[in-house]
């Protein structure tokens, strides 16, 4: 796959994601909604960013189940329950997508919602990606 972000300089300079992402490739993935459930089904972490580290790192794993690797994400879309503190912790949670993720940013956005599945859950995350 080939991954091109596209971040115009007439718009306000990307920081942690991508303005547009053109991809070549044979295979879409399509990647449900991840939130922090360990292996047993339960929501883990108490903390914003604990969650979001456990969240994303499930993101992953089935991305790489699928054959996939994190600079394949097209597309990534962040639910979370309170935006406000996903701004207020904005600084770490960029370093944990960069420390799990690396520094190719997909397309993102968060959304703010009521609740999630998981009452406990804070944040999650669901996306797209394009293999070769």
């Amino acid at each position: 796959m080939t991954a091109e972000r596209v971040n115009p300089s007439d718009l306000s300079p990307p920081a942690g994601f991508s303005h547009a992402v053109v991809t070549t490739g044979s295979r879409v993935v399509f990647l449900a909604g991840q939130t922090a459930l360990d292996g047993d089904g339960k929501v883990v972490g108490d903390t914003l960013p604990e969650q979001f580290t456990r969240a994303l790192t499930n993101l992953l794993t089935a991305l790489r189940a699928a054959g996939g690797a994190p600079a394949d994400l097209a597309r990534v879309t962040v639910y979370a329950t309170d935006v406000a503190a996903y701004r207020e912790h904005a600084r770490e949670l960029g370093r944990i997508w960069r420390d799990v993720a690396g520094r190719d940013y997909p397309a993102m956005a968060v959304v703010e919602v009521v609740r999630l599945w998981d009452e406990e859950a804070m944040i999650e995350l669901d996306g797209f990606a394009v293999l070769p």
